[in-house]
């Protein structure tokens, strides 16, 4: 099949990526002649493991190539995917639609013979109806379907859930469109991989139905959390003990500093405005984005606490910036709130993150970027465990303790066991466990 890839952002390019591991001809199209540049250079604009060899790959082999005109690619196309930015729109939170918009129009002129055009952006409901309209407007005479197709990728794990996902969600009235979407998803038939077809509102909900409930999972077991530390539980162990039941089960259990990331935050908020607007509201929703914001914040009180409530003239360091560990992403990571924080208390802050730090560096000014975690450590006051990278699961410990002007460890992911680390002489704290 001859796929169109519009935008070579994280969904885009991944996407693209496995299209064409899958054997399918494609080309990504981007209007950012930097990013292309880049591409055709062999650079990766974002840091997902492995998928610089897998483009690298289809590249070699000729299955996938890049384009900042995208008028060729678009005409031959079997199936043009739409993947842009969809971020939460200043003042009201609404998704901002105004690339795929531009997107739709630029299709609209070029699409030659029966063209499906594919949402992988993430958008609200009803958006499918619109792209619909515009390119109708633009071309009564084109012969062309919108289907909905939402992305369920997690970022550091993306290509293994490209290639082996639980599920594809296809959202599409048209007998041709869904012929032409189990073709490009035939190479999954192998796996057995179920295609769910919907229609395309119900298909544009799913998406953001299914992010809503995973970022509520996460905000439940940080409440219990809290709980667990004014009664005496253990979270990991309460955890465990209701992940073990099916109906509920285990993934999404971990109590931390709250969800982050560029799917979560926004599309939770989106799905609250359109609640509203429908006249339908999602109060669920709307207190787990209240909870999980106010949490976020509350973070830095947690270091403050651990020494004692006075941070004036002391020195953190951060280990970890970005929202999750194996990505770059700094969107609406927990440190964009806790690094200012700590600042407005008066401690300086110095951190380290694997991947994060160019990013950072824009977004947290202040912070003393460090070259390695020891590095970070060195001369703090107390060690602050922010994002979960392997290579903080295993520090040396005593060394830690020598760089420390006190051996004191905030561990906002709970890496280490409070046993273990007050038998080592740390003043530890985590999160919902004695």
């Amino acid at each position: 099949m001859r796929v169109a890839m519009i935008g070579t952002g994280y969904v885009g390019l991944v996407s693209g990526a496995c299209f064409a591991d899958f054997g399918h001809d494609v080309t990504c199209v981007d209007k950012d002649p930097s990013k292309i540049e880049r591409l055709e250079r062999g650079e990766i604009p974002i840091f997902e493991p492995g998928l610089d060899d897998l483009v690298a790959a289809n590249v070699r082999d000729g299955r996938l190539s890049f384009a900042l005109d995208g008028a060729e690619a678009i005409r031959a196309a079997d199936a043009v995917f739409i993947a842009v930015g969809t971020p939460s729109r200043r003042g009201d939170g609404h998704a901002d639609l105004s690339y795929v918009h531009a997107a739709a129009e630029e299709i609209a002129g070029l699409i030659e013979g029966f063209t499906v055009i594919v949402t992988k952006s993430t958008v609200p409901v009803g958006t499918g109806d619109d792209i619909e309209a515009i390119i109708r407007a633009r071309r009564p005479d084109a012969d062309f379907a919108v289907v909905s197709n939402p992305e369920f990728l997690r970022e550091g794990a993306a290509i293994e859930d490209f290639k082996r996902p639980d599920r594809i969600v296809v959202g599409a009235e048209d007998e041709r469109a869904q012929a032409v979407m189990r073709e490009i998803y035939r190479p999954l038939n192998l796996n057995e991989t179920p295609i769910l077809f919907t229609g395309r509102r119900t298909s544009e909900l799913i998406k953001y139905a299914a992010n809503a409930f995973l970022a509520m999972k996460i905000t439940f077991i940080n409440e219990m959390a809290d709980l667990c530390e004014k009664v005496g539980a253990d979270v990991q162990q309460v955890a465990r003990g209701i992940g073990l039941d099916n109906r509920i089960g285990s993934k999404f259990l971990h109590a931390g500093p709250g969800y982050g990331g560029s799917c979560f935050p926004k599309d939770t908020i989106a799905l609250v405005r359109t609640a509203v607007d429908a006249g339908s509201p999602v109060r669920l929703i709307e207190t787990t984005v209240e909870v999980n914001d106010a949490r976020k914040k509350a973070m830095a009180s947690r270091v403050s606490e651990a020494l004692d409530g006075e941070l004036a003239g002391k020195t953190v360091a951060l280990l970890g910036l970005t929202f999750k560990p194996n990505t770059d992403d700094m969107r609406d990571a927990p440190s964009l709130d806790v690094a200012p924080a700590l600042i407005a208390m008066g401690a300086t802050v110095q951190a380290f993150d694997p991947e994060g730090m160019t990013e950072a560096a824009h977004l947290l000014p202040g912070v003393v970027f460090k070259d390695g975690p020891y590095d970070a450590v060195e001369g703090a006051d107390v060690v602050v465990i922010l994002t979960e990278w392997d290579q903080f699961r295993a520090l040396d410990l005593n060394r830690v303790k020598r760089l420390l002007r006190q051996p004191v460890m905030v561990d906002l992911r709970n890496v280490y066991r409070p046993e273990d680390m007050r038998a080592r002489g740390f003043r530890y704290a985590s999160i919902g466990r004695g």
